[in-house]
């Protein structure tokens, strides 16, 4: 029967429908980038890692200066008819140059504290374009869902038409309402988790706005990877944060090896003093030189070491599970945007009327009641599979700028 024919072409489009009534772009606005990242900056977290830094900055600015102040000595007392007294200065000398040490423990330990940030911003700035994906997502399922809804209710007003001329039975009825029902339901759960979705956004982004809910197209633009980048994996790995930001740990506890070793060895004390006693003019000159005969600190040292050596396994660790993590998100974004690709290719040139057509063979009577409702479910189910694929291929392609550690060099390019 020819019915069986549209059938076949009906379901043989629907998963590459295109979705323009449901997806749509809005435009691009030039200030979208410090717009975003304005958010991103005034994040408590993101304050709190910034300040994070800052402190660690200063404690390691503290660990650059010199080891030792001098110190004033006086000393006055009355012997009979004599006043006497002394003052001097006394100064402990840096013997082994532990400063040089700390000034390089200094160095690792800011750059350790700035990559911590860099992760925290990054992280957020990840969380907050997810947020905003997955928000577009929920709005156009919601958008389908109230669709099927209407075309529902038109329906169920169109069977009982026909109903009263004879032209359909009461199981048709039946249907109808069954399938709205059903449609109820989904609608219900599209609306809530878009509202859920929603309100997780204007959290990340207080000052969001449905307005500015759009990533800019620019942004995926640049979605396709290329051989060359494919191959840059383990140039990404070395620079990531969290990588970058072990491997200063590390240098940070291996300077302290060094540190524990040189601080076993006693600093000398000198100083010089001068004063009166018993009327004559006195000065003098003494140095002390403590003795590590009772404890030689070699536990300290023993402990330095094995701490550093803790330090260089996290550093592996770190690195291999980063390594992976890029080699599974990039999997994964190559397999979303193979079929995103194909998707789009075939999407164009679809026709945009398949309700029309499926309600004129309805009406025509080609298809049955229960054939119309299953076709309208599964055009539904067809949208409903391409909105999936876009925000998963989005979701894939955020977490492969995550893992690799180039979110913000992906966002800079919005300004050129």
């Amino acid at each position: 029967m020819f019915w069986r024919v549209v059938i076949r072409f009906i379901l043989g489009c629907l998963c590459t429908l295109p979705l323009h009534d449901v997806i749509s772009a809005a435009p691009l606005e030039s200030s979208w980038h410090s717009w975003f990242l304005g958010q991103i900056d005034r994040d408590s977290d993101v304050i709190a890692a910034k300040e994070t830094m800052n402190a660690a900055f200063s404690l390691a600015e503290g660990r650059a200066q010199p080891l030792y102040n001098p110190e004033i000595e006086s000393e006055y007392e009355q012997e009979g008819d004599y006043e006497n007294y002394r003052i001097g200065v006394n100064q402990t000398i840096d013997w082994s140059d532990k400063r040089r040490v700390r000034e390089q423990q200094a160095g690792y330990s800011q750059e350790a504290a700035r990559q911590a940030y860099e992760l925290a911003l990054q992280r957020k700035i990840f969380e907050g374009l997810q947020a905003l994906v997955e928000w577009q997502a929920s709005e156009q399922r919601a958008n389908l869902a109230r669709e099927q809804e209407t075309q529902l209710d038109t329906l169920l007003e169109q069977v009982k038409e026909r109903q009263q001329a004879g032209d359909l039975g009461q199981v048709d009825a039946e249907m109808a309402f069954s399938s709205l029902s059903q449609t109820l339901n989904s609608t219900a759960q599209a609306l809530a988790q878009y509202m859920k979705a929603e309100t997780h956004v204007r959290e990340l982004l207080p000052e969001w706005s449905p307005e500015r809910s759009q990533i800019p197209p620019t942004f995926w633009s640049g979605n396709t990877l290329s051989t060359e980048e494919a191959k840059q994996s383990g140039q990404w790995i070395e620079k990531h944060p969290a990588v970058v930001a072990a491997k200063a740990e590390w240098d940070v506890l291996q300077q302290s090896t060094e540190l524990a070793r040189f601080e076993s060895k006693a600093d000398p004390t000198v100083g010089i003093n001068a004063g009166k006693t018993g009327g004559d003019d006195v000065a003098a000159l003494f140095i002390s030189m403590p003795l590590n005969v009772r404890n030689d600190y070699s536990a300290e040292t023993r402990a330095a070491a094995q701490e550093a050596l803790a330090a260089e396994a996290r550093y592996q660790a770190i690195r291999r599970q980063q390594m992976f993590a890029i080699e599974s998100s990039q999997a994964a974004m190559q397999e979303y945007q193979q079929r995103f690709d194909r998707w789009q290719s075939l999407m164009q040139d679809r026709s945009e009327s398949i309700s029309q057509l499926l309600q004129k063979q309805w009406r025509s009577g080609d298809l049955s009641t229960t054939e119309y409702l299953q076709a309208l479910q599964q055009r539904a189910e067809g949208l409903g599979a391409g909105i999936d694929l876009r925000a998963q291929f989005y979701l894939a392609r955020l977490d492969w700028l995550f893992q690799t550690g180039r979110l913000q060099t992906a966002l800079a390019q919005l300004e050129e």
